[in-house]
């Protein structure tokens, strides 16, 4: 029953923080072809384009890679703390172990690796009971992201005569 637990809170850990990464990583990076952003209102533009379109593929990477690997980490940590002895060791190298498979695809997902680690400590923290429906509603954080900046795109399409 445990494991239903945790993998429902990484589930919801995924959702979180996929979609801040994608919002993020939209703000940080708006034009992933390097084109030059010449205005403001080019820049708003690229980052709401960009959001869904990093959300797109970023989230289902983070979802089952980001699940998997982070429920490996957690494992592997918590048996390398108990050989050592010592509990407090089991989120330095769960956080290691973040670090190493974020770095499939270097900075990008080092940054998706960091938020997810971090935003499945902070609900770990909270110590509650999460239940797969609670996991399953939890993916109507990436699909409403998705749905709000898509909203905003035709918006912005309609307002500027396309």
């Amino acid at each position: 029953m445990e494991v239903n637990k945790i993998i429902s809170r990484k589930i919801i850990s995924a959702s979180i923080s996929g979609s801040l990464f994608a919002i993020l990583l939209g703000i940080i990076v708006p034009n992933p072809f390097g084109d030059t952003v010449t205005s403001i209102h080019n820049y708003l533009l690229a980052v709401v384009l960009a959001i869904p379109v990093y959300l797109l593929y970023s989230f289902p990477v983070i979802l089952i890679y980001g699940v998997l690997t982070s429920i490996i980490s957690d494992k592997v940590s918590q048996i390398i703390a108990s050989k050592l002895g010592n509990e407090k060791y089991e989120i330095v190298f769960s956080g290691i172990l973040h670090v190493i498979f974020g770095l499939i695809l270097l900075v990008h997902s080092l940054g998706a690796s960091m938020f997810f680690f971090i935003t499945d400590r902070l609900l770990q923290k909270k110590n509650k009971d999460y239940q797969l429906l609670q996991a399953v509603s939890s993916l109507a954080i990436p699909l409403a992201v998705w749905l709000i900046f898509m909203g905003i795109v035709n918006i912005a399409h309609i307002l500027n005569g396309g």
